[in-house]
Protein backbone atom coordinates (compact mmCIF):
# COMPACT_ATOMS: atom_id res chain seq x y z
CA UNK A 1 0.00 0.00 0.00
CA UNK A 2 1.44 3.35 -0.93
CA UNK A 3 2.66 4.66 2.46
CA UNK A 4 1.19 8.22 2.29
CA UNK A 5 -2.45 6.48 1.99
CA UNK A 6 -1.22 3.99 4.72
CA UNK A 7 -0.02 7.51 7.13
CA UNK A 8 -3.08 9.02 6.46
CA UNK A 9 -5.62 6.15 7.45
CA UNK A 10 -3.32 5.32 10.40
CA UNK A 11 -4.46 8.96 11.17
CA UNK A 12 -7.91 9.62 11.25
CA UNK A 13 -9.04 5.77 11.45
CA UNK A 14 -6.57 5.75 15.11
CA UNK A 15 -8.66 9.29 16.15
CA UNK A 16 -12.38 7.48 14.87
CA UNK A 17 -11.15 5.18 17.17
CA UNK A 18 -10.42 6.64 20.09
CA UNK A 19 -13.31 8.84 19.62
CA UNK A 20 -15.40 6.03 19.46
CA UNK A 21 -13.75 4.39 22.83
CA UNK A 22 -14.58 7.44 24.89
CA UNK A 23 -18.24 7.63 23.85
CA UNK A 24 -18.57 3.67 24.27
CA UNK A 25 -16.61 3.64 27.91
CA UNK A 26 -18.50 6.79 29.02
CA UNK A 27 -21.50 5.38 28.12
CA UNK A 28 -20.62 2.09 30.29
CA UNK A 29 -19.49 4.00 32.86
CA UNK A 30 -22.13 6.25 33.46
CA UNK A 31 -25.12 3.29 33.26
CA UNK A 32 -23.52 1.48 35.93
CA UNK A 33 -22.89 4.54 38.06
CA UNK A 34 -26.32 5.60 37.72
CA UNK A 35 -27.89 1.73 38.24
CA UNK A 36 -25.68 1.63 41.30
CA UNK A 37 -26.99 5.27 43.13
CA UNK A 38 -31.02 4.44 42.01
CA UNK A 39 -32.75 4.99 45.49
CA UNK A 40 -36.09 4.27 46.25
CA UNK A 41 -38.72 6.26 44.94
CA UNK A 42 -39.11 9.42 46.88
CA UNK A 43 -43.14 9.35 46.18
CA UNK A 44 -45.50 7.66 45.12
CA UNK A 45 -44.86 6.92 41.30
CA UNK A 46 -47.05 4.87 38.68
CA UNK A 47 -45.36 1.36 37.25
CA UNK A 48 -43.26 -1.04 38.03
CA UNK A 49 -40.36 1.66 39.14
CA UNK A 50 -36.91 0.22 39.99
CA UNK A 51 -35.89 3.57 41.65
CA UNK A 52 -34.65 7.61 40.67
CA UNK A 53 -31.65 9.20 40.95
CA UNK A 54 -31.78 13.36 40.96
CA UNK A 55 -28.78 15.30 39.16
CA UNK A 56 -27.67 18.72 38.47
CA UNK A 57 -25.41 19.64 35.49
CA UNK A 58 -25.79 22.07 33.03
CA UNK A 59 -27.18 24.88 35.08
CA UNK A 60 -30.72 22.46 36.03
CA UNK A 61 -31.69 19.58 37.16
CA UNK A 62 -32.01 15.71 36.10
CA UNK A 63 -34.41 13.23 37.18
CA UNK A 64 -34.17 9.84 36.30
CA UNK A 65 -36.35 6.99 36.88
CA UNK A 66 -35.66 3.48 35.96
CA UNK A 67 -38.93 1.13 35.51
CA UNK A 68 -38.50 -2.39 34.98
CA UNK A 69 -41.22 -1.94 32.65
CA UNK A 70 -43.95 -0.17 30.61
CA UNK A 71 -47.63 -0.49 29.28
CA UNK A 72 -47.77 -0.09 25.47
CA UNK A 73 -49.03 3.29 25.24
CA UNK A 74 -46.43 4.36 27.54
CA UNK A 75 -43.89 3.62 24.97
CA UNK A 76 -42.50 6.77 23.90
CA UNK A 77 -42.26 8.25 20.33
CA UNK A 78 -38.21 8.73 20.72
CA UNK A 79 -36.58 5.90 22.40
CA UNK A 80 -32.30 6.57 22.41
CA UNK A 81 -29.87 3.79 22.17
CA UNK A 82 -26.44 3.20 22.67
CA UNK A 83 -24.75 0.89 20.46
CA UNK A 84 -23.19 2.53 17.80
CA UNK A 85 -20.60 3.64 19.86
CA UNK A 86 -19.29 0.07 20.38
CA UNK A 87 -20.04 -1.22 16.57
CA UNK A 88 -17.65 1.99 15.90
CA UNK A 89 -14.85 1.29 18.23
CA UNK A 90 -14.61 -2.64 17.08
CA UNK A 91 -14.96 -1.88 13.58
CA UNK A 92 -12.31 1.28 13.89
CA UNK A 93 -9.91 -0.86 15.97
CA UNK A 94 -10.22 -3.72 13.47
CA UNK A 95 -9.55 -1.47 10.49
CA UNK A 96 -6.18 0.10 12.61
CA UNK A 97 -5.52 -3.77 13.36
CA UNK A 98 -5.45 -4.58 9.33
CA UNK A 99 -3.35 -1.03 8.16
CA UNK A 100 -1.11 -1.76 11.13
CA UNK A 101 -0.07 -4.80 11.44
CA UNK A 102 -1.48 -6.87 8.72
CA UNK A 103 -0.56 -4.65 5.73
CA UNK A 104 2.57 -2.73 7.53
CA UNK A 105 4.91 -5.46 7.21
CA UNK A 106 6.04 -8.80 8.53
CA UNK A 107 8.07 -7.09 11.38
CA UNK A 108 5.11 -5.69 12.73
CA UNK A 109 3.71 -8.92 13.80
CA UNK A 110 6.65 -10.77 14.17
CA UNK A 111 10.25 -11.11 14.29
CA UNK A 112 12.05 -11.19 10.97
CA UNK A 113 13.65 -15.32 12.52
CA UNK A 114 10.06 -15.92 13.08
CA UNK A 115 9.03 -19.36 12.08
CA UNK A 116 5.73 -17.90 10.88
CA UNK A 117 5.34 -16.35 7.44
CA UNK A 118 3.43 -13.18 7.74
CA UNK A 119 0.40 -14.92 6.12
CA UNK A 120 0.37 -17.59 8.74
CA UNK A 121 0.43 -14.61 11.61
CA UNK A 122 -1.82 -13.02 9.86
CA UNK A 123 -4.46 -16.23 9.91
CA UNK A 124 -3.43 -16.64 13.38
CA UNK A 125 -4.51 -13.20 14.52
CA UNK A 126 -7.70 -13.50 12.87
CA UNK A 127 -8.52 -16.69 14.29
CA UNK A 128 -7.83 -16.04 17.83
CA UNK A 129 -10.65 -12.95 17.27
CA UNK A 130 -13.03 -15.60 16.45
CA UNK A 131 -11.19 -18.23 19.21
CA UNK A 132 -11.73 -15.82 21.86
CA UNK A 133 -15.62 -14.99 20.98
CA UNK A 134 -15.80 -19.17 21.33
CA UNK A 135 -14.27 -19.39 24.31
CA UNK A 136 -15.97 -16.41 26.35
CA UNK A 137 -19.39 -18.10 25.25
CA UNK A 138 -18.69 -21.48 26.53
CA UNK A 139 -17.60 -20.10 29.90
CA UNK A 140 -20.84 -18.34 29.98
CA UNK A 141 -22.64 -21.47 29.56
CA UNK A 142 -20.70 -22.85 32.58
CA UNK A 143 -21.81 -22.42 36.28
CA UNK A 144 -19.00 -20.13 36.80
CA UNK A 145 -20.54 -17.38 35.05
CA UNK A 146 -23.09 -17.55 38.55
CA UNK A 147 -19.73 -15.86 40.05
CA UNK A 148 -18.49 -12.68 38.83
CA UNK A 149 -14.88 -13.20 40.74
CA UNK A 150 -14.72 -17.11 39.95
CA UNK A 151 -15.46 -15.72 36.48
CA UNK A 152 -12.95 -13.17 36.51
CA UNK A 153 -10.24 -15.13 37.58
CA UNK A 154 -10.89 -18.08 34.72
CA UNK A 155 -10.91 -15.19 32.37
CA UNK A 156 -7.26 -14.15 33.91
CA UNK A 157 -5.79 -17.26 33.18
CA UNK A 158 -6.81 -17.41 29.93
CA UNK A 159 -5.62 -14.47 29.09
CA UNK A 160 -2.18 -14.84 30.92
CA UNK A 161 -2.26 -17.88 29.19
CA UNK A 162 -2.62 -16.59 25.57
CA UNK A 163 -0.18 -13.48 26.30
CA UNK A 164 2.29 -16.28 27.32
CA UNK A 165 1.53 -18.37 23.88
CA UNK A 166 1.56 -15.57 21.82
CA UNK A 167 4.96 -13.83 23.31
CA UNK A 168 6.88 -17.28 21.50
CA UNK A 169 5.46 -15.93 17.76
CA UNK A 170 4.56 -12.65 17.62
CA UNK A 171 6.59 -9.52 18.31
CA UNK A 172 6.43 -7.89 22.01
CA UNK A 173 4.70 -4.98 21.20
CA UNK A 174 1.57 -6.90 18.78
CA UNK A 175 1.23 -9.55 21.86
CA UNK A 176 -0.77 -6.57 24.06
CA UNK A 177 -2.23 -5.74 20.79
CA UNK A 178 -3.83 -8.36 19.94
CA UNK A 179 -4.94 -9.43 23.52
CA UNK A 180 -6.47 -5.93 23.37
CA UNK A 181 -8.46 -6.68 20.31
CA UNK A 182 -9.65 -10.24 21.12
CA UNK A 183 -11.02 -8.74 24.49
CA UNK A 184 -12.71 -5.79 22.34
CA UNK A 185 -14.36 -8.00 20.03
CA UNK A 186 -15.55 -10.06 23.26
CA UNK A 187 -17.07 -6.98 24.19
CA UNK A 188 -18.47 -5.74 21.03
CA UNK A 189 -20.10 -9.27 20.20
CA UNK A 190 -22.10 -8.96 23.74
CA UNK A 191 -23.28 -5.60 22.49
CA UNK A 192 -24.05 -7.03 19.22
CA UNK A 193 -25.11 -10.77 19.79
CA UNK A 194 -26.91 -10.20 23.85
CA UNK A 195 -27.71 -6.42 25.12
CA UNK A 196 -29.37 -5.41 22.14
CA UNK A 197 -31.11 -8.17 21.53
CA UNK A 198 -32.64 -8.10 24.61
CA UNK A 199 -33.40 -4.51 24.32
CA UNK A 200 -35.19 -5.55 21.06
CA UNK A 201 -37.06 -8.24 22.81
CA UNK A 202 -38.27 -6.11 25.79
CA UNK A 203 -39.52 -3.58 23.14
CA UNK A 204 -41.39 -6.10 21.07
CA UNK A 205 -42.98 -7.56 24.11
CA UNK A 206 -44.01 -4.15 25.36
CA UNK A 207 -45.32 -3.16 22.21
CA UNK A 208 -47.21 -6.30 21.67
CA UNK A 209 -48.61 -6.27 24.98
CA UNK A 210 -47.16 -9.50 26.22
CA UNK A 211 -45.01 -10.43 29.25
CA UNK A 212 -41.15 -9.49 29.04
CA UNK A 213 -39.21 -12.48 29.02
CA UNK A 214 -36.84 -11.04 32.03
CA UNK A 215 -34.18 -13.93 31.29
CA UNK A 216 -33.03 -11.69 28.20
CA UNK A 217 -32.21 -8.57 30.21
CA UNK A 218 -30.20 -10.52 32.89
CA UNK A 219 -27.81 -12.12 30.12
CA UNK A 220 -27.50 -8.92 29.37
CA UNK A 221 -26.85 -7.27 32.15
CA UNK A 222 -24.10 -10.16 32.85
CA UNK A 223 -22.51 -9.03 29.16
CA UNK A 224 -22.54 -5.76 29.93
CA UNK A 225 -21.26 -5.97 33.20
CA UNK A 226 -18.23 -8.09 32.26
CA UNK A 227 -17.17 -5.25 29.60
CA UNK A 228 -17.75 -2.49 32.49
CA UNK A 229 -15.17 -4.07 34.17
CA UNK A 230 -12.43 -4.97 30.90
CA UNK A 231 -12.14 -1.11 29.95
CA UNK A 232 -9.70 -0.31 32.10
CA UNK A 233 -7.42 -3.52 30.98
CA UNK A 234 -8.74 -3.04 26.97
CA UNK A 235 -7.55 0.64 27.56
CA UNK A 236 -4.05 -0.24 28.71
CA UNK A 237 -3.64 -2.59 25.68
CA UNK A 238 -4.64 0.04 23.60
CA UNK A 239 -2.16 2.81 24.84
CA UNK A 240 0.66 0.25 25.69
CA UNK A 241 2.93 0.65 22.53
CA UNK A 242 3.80 3.51 24.33
CA UNK A 243 5.74 1.81 27.18
CA UNK A 244 8.53 -0.60 25.80
CA UNK A 245 9.38 -1.68 29.43
CA UNK A 246 6.33 -2.79 30.25
CA UNK A 247 5.25 -4.88 26.42
CA UNK A 248 9.31 -5.57 26.14
CA UNK A 249 9.78 -7.28 29.57
CA UNK A 250 11.26 -10.67 29.55
CA UNK A 251 7.71 -11.95 31.21
CA UNK A 252 5.50 -9.47 29.54
CA UNK A 253 3.00 -11.99 30.12
CA UNK A 254 3.06 -11.41 33.90
CA UNK A 255 3.15 -7.97 33.40
CA UNK A 256 -0.11 -7.81 31.39
CA UNK A 257 -1.86 -10.18 33.94
CA UNK A 258 -0.68 -7.73 36.70
CA UNK A 259 -2.03 -4.78 34.90
CA UNK A 260 -5.22 -6.17 34.31
CA UNK A 261 -5.84 -6.71 37.91
CA UNK A 262 -5.23 -3.35 38.90
CA UNK A 263 -7.27 -2.22 35.91
CA UNK A 264 -10.53 -4.59 36.85
CA UNK A 265 -9.13 -3.56 40.84
CA UNK A 266 -9.58 0.07 40.03
CA UNK A 267 -12.42 -0.35 38.56
CA UNK A 268 -14.07 -1.46 41.47
CA UNK A 269 -12.44 0.53 43.63
CA UNK A 270 -14.35 3.40 41.59
CA UNK A 271 -17.66 1.64 41.65
CA UNK A 272 -17.61 0.67 45.31
CA UNK A 273 -15.82 4.16 47.09
CA UNK A 274 -16.15 3.80 50.20
CA UNK A 275 -17.52 0.56 50.30
CA UNK A 276 -14.51 -1.06 48.56
CA UNK A 277 -13.77 -4.63 50.18
CA UNK A 278 -10.35 -4.28 51.84
CA UNK A 279 -8.82 -7.44 50.61
CA UNK A 280 -10.04 -5.96 46.81
CA UNK A 281 -8.20 -2.65 47.90
CA UNK A 282 -4.95 -4.49 48.67
CA UNK A 283 -4.81 -6.78 46.01
CA UNK A 284 -5.70 -3.85 43.41
CA UNK A 285 -2.20 -2.36 45.13
CA UNK A 286 -0.41 -4.85 45.23
CA UNK A 287 -0.90 -5.82 41.73
CA UNK A 288 0.47 -1.93 40.68
CA UNK A 289 3.80 -2.77 43.50
CA UNK A 290 4.09 -6.16 41.67
CA UNK A 291 4.73 -4.59 38.51
CA UNK A 292 6.68 -1.46 39.20
CA UNK A 293 9.24 -4.03 41.15
CA UNK A 294 8.93 -6.67 38.45
CA UNK A 295 9.91 -4.16 35.36
CA UNK A 296 12.31 -1.81 37.28
CA UNK A 297 15.79 -3.10 37.28
CA UNK A 298 17.06 -3.41 40.77
CA UNK A 299 19.67 -1.00 41.66
CA UNK A 300 22.47 -3.60 42.16
CA UNK A 301 21.44 -5.70 38.97
CA UNK A 302 21.70 -1.93 37.27
CA UNK A 303 24.84 -1.26 38.76
CA UNK A 304 26.30 -4.45 37.88
CA UNK A 305 25.24 -4.38 34.16
CA UNK A 306 26.53 -0.84 34.17
CA UNK A 307 30.03 -1.85 35.74
CA UNK A 308 30.35 -4.54 33.08
CA UNK A 309 29.63 -2.02 30.07
CA UNK A 310 32.23 0.17 31.46
CA UNK A 311 34.68 -2.35 32.45
CA UNK A 312 34.51 -3.60 28.67
CA UNK A 313 37.03 -2.18 25.83
CA UNK A 314 36.67 1.23 25.14
CA UNK A 315 34.41 1.62 22.00
CA UNK A 316 35.03 4.08 19.48
CA UNK A 317 32.04 6.04 18.09
CA UNK A 318 32.84 5.39 14.60
CA UNK A 319 31.66 2.02 16.07
CA UNK A 320 28.72 3.42 17.36
CA UNK A 321 27.69 5.50 14.07
CA UNK A 322 28.48 1.94 12.07
CA UNK A 323 25.94 0.02 13.87
CA UNK A 324 22.86 3.05 13.96
CA UNK A 325 23.49 3.19 10.66
CA UNK A 326 23.05 0.08 9.46
CA UNK A 327 20.30 -0.63 12.31
CA UNK A 328 18.22 2.36 13.07
CA UNK A 329 18.68 4.98 10.27
CA UNK A 330 16.49 3.14 7.76
CA UNK A 331 13.61 4.28 10.29
CA UNK A 332 14.58 7.02 12.41
CA UNK A 333 15.87 9.50 9.50
CA UNK A 334 14.30 12.44 8.24
CA UNK A 335 13.34 10.83 5.20
CA UNK A 336 12.95 7.45 6.21
CA UNK A 337 13.98 4.43 3.80
CA UNK A 338 11.68 1.91 5.53
CA UNK A 339 8.52 2.17 2.79
CA UNK A 340 6.60 1.56 6.83
CA UNK A 341 7.32 5.50 7.60
CA UNK A 342 6.84 8.56 6.41
CA UNK A 343 8.69 10.41 9.26
CA UNK A 344 11.28 9.73 12.01
CA UNK A 345 9.27 7.29 14.57
CA UNK A 346 7.89 9.14 17.76
CA UNK A 347 10.49 11.98 15.75
CA UNK A 348 13.60 10.62 16.81
CA UNK A 349 16.15 10.64 13.97
CA UNK A 350 19.37 9.31 14.29
CA UNK A 351 21.46 10.82 11.06
CA UNK A 352 24.01 12.70 13.24
CA UNK A 353 26.54 12.56 16.05
CA UNK A 354 24.56 14.94 17.99
CA UNK A 355 21.50 13.49 17.15
CA UNK A 356 23.04 10.20 18.70
CA UNK A 357 24.07 11.99 21.79
CA UNK A 358 21.41 12.97 22.61
CA UNK A 359 18.96 10.02 22.52
CA UNK A 360 21.85 7.74 24.03
CA UNK A 361 19.61 7.39 27.08
CA UNK A 362 16.74 6.35 25.08
CA UNK A 363 18.70 4.14 22.86
CA UNK A 364 19.93 2.33 26.14
CA UNK A 365 16.61 1.41 27.25
CA UNK A 366 14.94 0.43 23.64
CA UNK A 367 18.06 -1.30 21.83
CA UNK A 368 20.01 -2.66 24.97
CA UNK A 369 17.88 -3.05 28.04
CA UNK A 370 14.73 -4.32 26.45
CA UNK A 371 15.28 -5.00 23.13
CA UNK A 372 12.49 -3.82 21.59
CA UNK A 373 14.12 -2.18 18.61
CA UNK A 374 14.71 -2.02 15.65
CA UNK A 375 10.82 -3.43 15.20
CA UNK A 376 11.14 -6.83 14.85
CA UNK A 377 15.06 -6.76 14.24
CA UNK A 378 14.07 -6.01 10.98
CA UNK A 379 17.68 -4.80 10.06
CA UNK A 380 19.14 -8.35 12.26
CA UNK A 381 21.03 -6.37 15.16
CA UNK A 382 23.18 -8.79 17.20
CA UNK A 383 23.54 -9.15 20.40
CA UNK A 384 27.47 -7.82 20.14
CA UNK A 385 26.20 -4.73 18.44
CA UNK A 386 23.71 -4.45 21.55
CA UNK A 387 26.19 -4.74 23.67
CA UNK A 388 28.37 -2.56 22.21
CA UNK A 389 25.79 0.32 21.86
CA UNK A 390 25.20 -0.29 25.70
CA UNK A 391 29.29 -0.19 26.26
CA UNK A 392 29.39 2.88 24.67
CA UNK A 393 27.02 4.52 26.95
CA UNK A 394 27.72 3.24 30.58
CA UNK A 395 31.52 4.68 29.19
CA UNK A 396 29.88 8.33 28.78
CA UNK A 397 27.91 7.98 25.43
CA UNK A 398 31.16 10.42 24.04
CA UNK A 399 30.65 11.28 20.46
CA UNK A 400 34.02 11.90 20.07
CA UNK A 401 35.31 8.50 21.21
CA UNK A 402 38.24 8.02 19.29
CA UNK A 403 39.22 5.44 16.51
CA UNK A 404 38.25 3.11 13.96
CA UNK A 405 35.04 1.33 13.43
CA UNK A 406 35.15 -1.72 15.13
CA UNK A 407 33.01 -3.66 13.08
CA UNK A 408 34.51 -2.51 9.69
CA UNK A 409 38.33 -3.81 10.73
CA UNK A 410 39.21 -7.03 9.73
CA UNK A 411 39.84 -8.65 12.89
CA UNK A 412 41.40 -12.71 13.45
CA UNK A 413 39.57 -15.14 13.48
CA UNK A 414 38.86 -16.95 16.65
CA UNK A 415 40.13 -20.71 17.37
CA UNK A 416 36.94 -22.64 15.57
CA UNK A 417 34.55 -23.72 18.73
CA UNK A 418 34.25 -27.80 18.64
CA UNK A 419 30.87 -26.97 17.46
CA UNK A 420 31.46 -24.75 14.61
CA UNK A 421 30.56 -26.26 11.21
CA UNK A 422 33.41 -27.36 8.60
CA UNK A 423 33.01 -27.09 5.00
CA UNK A 424 34.26 -29.34 1.99
CA UNK A 425 35.41 -26.28 0.25
CA UNK A 426 35.28 -22.42 0.21
CA UNK A 427 32.63 -22.65 -2.54
CA UNK A 428 30.39 -24.73 0.34
CA UNK A 429 30.84 -22.18 2.74
CA UNK A 430 29.49 -19.59 0.31
CA UNK A 431 26.26 -21.51 -0.94
CA UNK A 432 25.85 -21.73 2.86
CA UNK A 433 26.61 -18.43 3.54
CA UNK A 434 24.22 -17.42 1.15
CA UNK A 435 21.52 -19.08 2.44
CA UNK A 436 21.28 -17.40 6.05
CA UNK A 437 23.10 -13.66 5.45
CA UNK A 438 21.47 -13.43 2.11
CA UNK A 439 18.21 -15.55 1.19
CA UNK A 440 16.16 -13.68 3.86
CA UNK A 441 16.03 -10.41 1.44
CA UNK A 442 16.98 -11.89 -2.19
CA UNK A 443 15.53 -14.86 -1.68
CA UNK A 444 16.45 -18.38 -2.70
CA UNK A 445 16.07 -17.75 -6.64
CA UNK A 446 17.66 -14.32 -6.34
CA UNK A 447 14.33 -12.41 -7.27
CA UNK A 448 14.72 -9.81 -4.26
CA UNK A 449 11.54 -11.63 -2.67
CA UNK A 450 12.86 -13.02 0.60
CA UNK A 451 11.06 -13.16 3.56
CA UNK A 452 11.91 -9.78 5.10
CA UNK A 453 11.28 -8.01 1.80
CA UNK A 454 8.20 -6.55 1.13
CA UNK A 455 8.92 -4.56 4.28
CA UNK A 456 12.30 -3.04 2.89
CA UNK A 457 13.25 0.12 1.02
CA UNK A 458 14.62 -0.18 -1.16
CA UNK A 459 14.17 -3.50 -2.58
CA UNK A 460 16.54 -6.05 -2.42
CA UNK A 461 18.13 -6.55 -5.47
CA UNK A 462 16.61 -9.27 -7.93
CA UNK A 463 19.97 -10.74 -9.30
CA UNK A 464 18.71 -11.63 -12.49
CA UNK A 465 18.45 -8.40 -13.76
CA UNK A 466 20.49 -8.42 -17.16
CA UNK A 467 21.26 -4.63 -16.98
CA UNK A 468 22.31 -4.88 -13.48
CA UNK A 469 24.20 -7.63 -14.19
CA UNK A 470 26.50 -5.80 -17.01
CA UNK A 471 26.51 -2.60 -14.88
CA UNK A 472 29.07 -3.99 -12.31
CA UNK A 473 31.77 -6.16 -11.54
CA UNK A 474 33.42 -8.85 -9.52
CA UNK A 475 35.33 -6.08 -7.69
CA UNK A 476 32.44 -3.91 -7.07
CA UNK A 477 30.46 -6.90 -6.31
CA UNK A 478 32.95 -8.31 -3.81
CA UNK A 479 33.51 -5.05 -1.87
CA UNK A 480 29.61 -4.95 -1.57
CA UNK A 481 29.66 -8.19 0.55
CA UNK A 482 32.34 -7.35 2.23
CA UNK A 483 31.99 -3.45 3.32
CA UNK A 484 28.34 -3.50 3.28
CA UNK A 485 25.85 -1.10 1.51
CA UNK A 486 26.54 1.89 3.05
CA UNK A 487 29.91 1.90 2.28
CA UNK A 488 29.51 1.64 -1.63
CA UNK A 489 26.38 4.11 -1.50
CA UNK A 490 24.26 1.22 -2.04
CA UNK A 491 21.19 0.60 1.23
CA UNK A 492 22.35 0.54 4.66
CA UNK A 493 19.96 -2.45 5.06
CA UNK A 494 22.71 -4.44 3.57
CA UNK A 495 25.54 -5.30 6.31
CA UNK A 496 29.48 -5.46 6.34
CA UNK A 497 30.83 -8.87 6.48
CA UNK A 498 34.61 -7.90 8.19
CA UNK A 499 34.86 -11.88 8.64
CA UNK A 500 35.48 -12.13 4.63
CA UNK A 501 38.55 -10.75 4.32
CA UNK A 502 40.02 -13.16 5.35
CA UNK A 503 38.04 -15.62 3.32
CA UNK A 504 38.81 -14.39 0.27
CA UNK A 505 38.05 -17.62 -1.72
CA UNK A 506 34.51 -17.48 0.12
CA UNK A 507 33.86 -14.35 -0.95
CA UNK A 508 34.87 -15.26 -4.48
CA UNK A 509 32.42 -18.08 -4.34
CA UNK A 510 29.85 -15.36 -2.82
CA UNK A 511 29.82 -13.36 -6.23
CA UNK A 512 30.25 -16.33 -8.16
CA UNK A 513 26.94 -17.35 -7.02
CA UNK A 514 25.22 -14.30 -7.84
CA UNK A 515 26.70 -14.59 -10.97
CA UNK A 516 24.95 -17.32 -11.52
CA UNK A 517 21.49 -15.61 -11.48
CA UNK A 518 22.33 -14.05 -14.53
CA UNK A 519 19.72 -16.36 -17.66
CA UNK A 520 21.40 -19.38 -19.36
CA UNK A 521 23.83 -19.83 -16.22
Amino acid sequence: MNPVVTEWLNVLVRWLHVIAAIMWIGDSFLFMWLDSHLSKPSKPREGEVVGELWMTHSGGFYEVIKRKSLRPEEMPAHLYWFKWESYTTWLSGFLLLVVVYYLGGQAMLTDVGSRLSHLEAVGLSLGLLLGALAVYDVLCRTPLVGSLRLFGVVGLVAVVGTAFGLSQVFTARAVFLQVGAMLGTVMASNVFFRIIPAQRHMIAATTAGQPVDVSYGARAKQRSTHNHYLTLPVLFTMLSNHFPSLYGHAQSWAVLGLLFVFGVGLKATMNFRGQTPPLMLAGTVLALISVVVLTVPSPASSAAAMAGYRAAGPVSFATVQTIVTARCVTCHAAVPTNPMFQAPPAGVSLESPELIGAHAERIFVRAVQTKTMPLGNLTGITDEERGLLGAWIAQGADVHAPGPSQLAAPTPSPAAPKDTPTFASPAEEAKAMFGTVCVPCHGSEGLGNGPVAAALNPKPRAFGDQAWQASVTDEQLAKTILEGGAAVGKSPLMPPNPSLSSKPEVLQGLVAIVRGFRKGQ
